[in-house]
């Protein structure tokens, strides 16, 4: 599960590490900039309900096995980008083919196990996709130094291929799996999560994840480039190596869960996040790179919960479920990307931090207010 989680974010955010890059070799702008990045976030809001209920009437793995078989193609042509509005282009194919991944794998685990199970299952594959948000970036800036950012695309191409071939083999078959192919049943079934509590808390405060997350790192990357950092795209990658703190985070969270309950955990992670940001503010570069940490580690605990408190208290079609989670959560960060673009061009990363903060007040109070106050293991 960790490793499916790796293989389908490995590309969703790779591009925040060349963004400086692109705007030079485009002569693109800050917006134009933070919507390639927004753009596979767009496609996969849009994807992930319709997939979901796709799924639910054919299966587990096939989709899986097949979201990554078409993840490689556009991952191969952005490399032939002639402007920046091509590579929003392929950008945005990428993202079609995300939810099949991940939308489908948070209802395989909902169905294949139970109660403890469930939680620890999931906060492996949130750490995977952690570890895949980190090594995109890292790679494709490393890369970029190496052999350039276009042949850089071409690597991850064949990694995507290779990942795609080892789910096909290391997956067992689905045991419990209904295919659920009535079509008026899923609109059904779609319409009562459209009304319920907890589908619905978690898809707002999803919302205000992916907006904090996609605009912190997006934005702070043109931060670090300008004065007086400077840094190059190698450094700039290795930035990223914060991301790893919620590789061991995340398994962590599922004790707090345990002990203290969705709604308690996710209040205090949004007010570490918000602490984070805060530091990012300061002048030394080491206080942003902690700043950084403490941000994502507040964001992956809040991600971790809320996909947690879905699989846990939602029983009947998961898969859709799902879908209309990851809906909000990336409908969040495409507004981050594009909202972030914004702010940055007319007040820098000073005026970011004070958009992120107000989005991050807002999940403190969905989450105080719309959340049942049960605990995991109870539920």
């Amino acid at each position: 599960m960790g490793l499916i989680g790796m293989f389908a974010f490995l590309q969703v955010y790779s591009v925040q590490a060349i963004l400086p890059v692109l705007i030079t070799d485009f002569a693109a702008t800050e917006v134009q900039a933070g919507m390639v990045v927004g753009a596979t976030v767009l496609a996969i809001a849009i994807m992930s309900p319709f997939l979901g209920m796709l799924s639910d009437a054919v299966g587990r793995k096939v989709f899986i096995v097949g979201a990554l078989l078409f993840l490689t193609l556009p991952t191969a042509l952005i490399a032939q980008s002639p402007s920046i509005g091509w590579m929003g282009v392929w950008r945005f194919l990428q993202g079609l083919s995300v939810p099949g991944i991940t939308v489908v794998t948070i209802a395989y685990i909902g169905e294949e196990f139970e109660g403890r199970a469930v939680t620890e299952l999931m906060s492996f594959y949130v750490s995977g996709s952690v570890l895949g948000g980190f090594m995109g970036r890292f790679l494709l800036g490393h890369l970029h130094e190496l052999i350039g950012w276009r042949a850089g695309y071409y690597v991850m191409a064949a990694m995507t291929l290779l990942g795609a071939l080892w789910v096909t083999k290391m997956l067992p078959v689905s045991r419990q799996f209904v295919a659920n192919p009535n079509f008026r049943s899923a609109i059904q079934t779609l319409g009562s999560h459209l009304v319920n509590r907890y589908v619905v808390t978690a898809c707002l405060l999803g919302a205000c994840v992916l907006f904090s997350l996609v605009g912190c790192f997006t934005f702070i990357n043109l931060h670090l480039a300008d004065t007086p950092y400077e840094l190059s795209t190698g450094a700039l990658a290795n930035i990223f190596a914060v991301y790893l703190l919620g590789v061991i985070i995340t398994p962590l969270s599922t004790t707090l869960l345990r002990r203290f309950g969705s709604a308690r955990t996710v209040r205090v992670a949004v007010v570490v996040s918000m602490l984070g940001v805060l530091l990012t503010l300061v002048a030394p570069l080491w206080g942003v790179v902690i700043g950084l940490a403490v941000m994502s580690s507040g964001v992956f605990i809040t991600q971790s919960a809320t996909i947690s408190y879905i699989a846990v208290n939602v029983k009947k079609g998961r898969s859709l479920a799902s879908g209309l989670y990851y809906m909000g959560y990336y409908a969040g960060g495409t507004l981050g990307a594009w909202l972030g673009g914004i702010t940055y061009a007319r007040g820098q990363w000073s005026l970011t931090v004070w958009l992120l903060l107000f989005v991050q007040v807002l999940a403190l109070l969905i989450a105080s207010f719309g959340m049942i106050k049960t605990k995991s293991k109870a539920a």
